[in-house]
């Protein structure tokens, strides 16, 4: 079993000691998003778990307790998103120097090959145009040369969880940009940050992207990646495409255990928060100690361990 911690959410950055409270656990608890009364009870055994994917843009609260996670045998590699954008867009994420600084420092720590750079994904406005992000996008590779491996981009794609935002967003004067595969000054952008992720020794690889850019340099990539699991663990896992994410998108089945409208950077493309408010009012009440990330659900005390599979449990 793959573990995801989180699409959802940022594990790392807002929730770390809920989760390493749960590996000492041996499990957690997790809500369907679409029937609170439906849950998933997840071992977080060592013997049950074949990798954690981290997805975050602030490793720095997690990695003091990596040690355990090592101690105890569990594998795990990051997707580390990282991209300086203008506040207006990523209203509360770090500092860029700042997290250039984190990164390297977790490269050092974990290895470059268990740190994956996600510049996605890409807004195209008035503010973030073409040659910003060339600008930014060599500017940090730059930065992390030698301490990863692959470079993960996509194009923001407008969704029905995110089209206030992109309302918000167009209010303030910053019309979000689509492009088409085949217009100039696309072409050029992406043609000049294969070049540039080459000139670095990075692989360039897309992530859920509807364009097919693999005639500009980037082939379709996965996150949660079987290939790359061999590669840098020699375990075989699951090739089964994952039948709960968008159809463009090719990452294996793993089992997800963060919740929606939890993280805390007000990003203003996001899938997964639909109101900064309302995350901050979830994140007040999250209790580190709780199997859940939010709220109280524990196994009714007379089940035994079932593994990632949903059973009826009871809510507290």
């Amino acid at each position: 079993m793959i573990i995801s911690a989180s699409r959802r959410t940022d594990i790392p950055a807002f929730y770390a000691q809920w989760f390493i409270n749960r590996v000492h656990a041996g499990y957690c608890t997790v809500p369907n998003p679409f029937n609170r009364k439906q849950i998933s009870k997840v071992s977080l055994k060592p013997e049950d778990v074949d990798v954690i994917v981290f997805w975050t843009r602030n490793p720095r609260p997690l990695m003091p307790h990596l040690g355990v996670l090592d101690a105890l045998g569990l594998r795990y590699y990051f997707q580390y998103t990282l991209m300086g954008n203008p506040k207006q867009i990523d209203t509360h994420s770090p500092n860029l120097e700042a997290s250039i600084t984190t990164f390297t420092a977790l490269a050092d720590l974990v290895g470059a090959d268990k740190v994956i750079w996600r510049y996605d994904p890409i807004l195209f406005s008035q503010i973030t145009h073409a040659a910003y992000h060339v600008r930014q996008y060599a500017k940090i590779a730059s930065a992390l040369a030698g301490k990863t491996q692959r470079s993960v981009i996509s194009i923001v794609d407008e969704y029905a969880k995110n089209k206030g935002q992109f309302r918000a967003l167009a209010e303030a004067g910053i019309e979000v940009e689509q492009p088409q595969v085949d217009d100039p000054w696309f072409v050029d952008c992406i043609g000049e940050m294969v070049g540039i992720a080459k000139d670095h020794q990075m692989e360039i690889v897309s992530c859920a992207e509807d364009l097919d850019l693999t005639h500009l340099g980037v082939r379709p990539g996965k996150c949660v990646d079987d290939d790359y699991i061999q590669k840098l663990f020699g375990i075989n896992v699951t090739s089964t495409k994952d039948p709960n994410q968008r159809k463009p998108c090719g990452c294996v089945v793993s089992k997800d255990v963060g919740m929606y409208n939890t993280c805390l950077y007000g990003c203003q493309y996001c899938y997964a928060t639909r109101s900064y408010k309302s995350a901050k009012n979830n994140f007040s009440e999250h209790d580190p100690h709780s199997p859940s990330l939010l709220g109280w659900y524990e196994p009714e005390p007379s089940r035994g361990d079932e593994g990632d599979g949903i059973d009826q449990l009871s809510l507290f």
